[in-house]
């Protein structure tokens, strides 16, 4: 026996249906939106609860992250040569740390930037360039093709369901 297409018939017969669905459709938005609303106060409520209880917490480990240092730079000598201190639960120590401050200012990074390519040290400076796809836009279907891109159009669907109509409707949530 041969394969055969089966074809879905629409569901919406008639502009009436359309309609009823755009309503259902604003009604669901609007529920949904009830329901993210209420996530989002449950998640800042517990977020606000975990910060109350997280600072008696932080405020211990920083103060007694203060003390060790003070202690630690007040008997530093006796460290000898060594940087570190091992102890049962843990370990502590100084170590080199190495930063670079930049200029500030546009004028005094510009001329940062001029010394280091002078001085081909182009590995240091970051740059990025990208495509603004919204401006190639602009230029035409000619012009984008001629650069090499493609310019496409298409009809795309969209809907917007009036869920202020939906609301003034005043029916019961589901």
């Amino acid at each position: 026996m041969a394969r055969r297409r089966v074809l879905e018939a629409p569901v919406l017969r008639s502009w009436d249906e359309v309609d009823q669905a755009l309503r259902e459709i604003a009604e669901e938005e609007i529920i949904l939106g009830d329901i993210q609303g209420d996530m989002n106060k449950q998640i800042n409520g517990i977020k606000e609860i975990a910060k109350q209880q997280s600072k008696p917490h932080q405020d211990r480990i920083s103060t007694l992250t203060k003390d060790v240092k003070e202690y630690f730079d007040q008997h530093r000598e006796e460290l000898g040569k060594s940087k570190t201190k091992y102890f049962n639960f843990g370990e502590c120590g100084y170590r080199l740390s190495t930063s670079v401050t930049l200029p500030k200012g546009r004028e005094k990074l510009a001329e940062l930037i001029r010394r280091l390519k002078a001085r081909r040290m182009s590995d240091c400076i970051i740059t990025k360039e990208t495509i603004d796809k919204e401006a190639l836009r602009k230029y035409g279907e000619a012009r984008v093709a001629a650069v090499g891109a493609t310019l496409v159009q298409k009809d795309v669907f969209w809907l917007r369901a009036a869920q202020d109509k939906v609301e003034q409707l005043d029916l019961p949530r589901r």
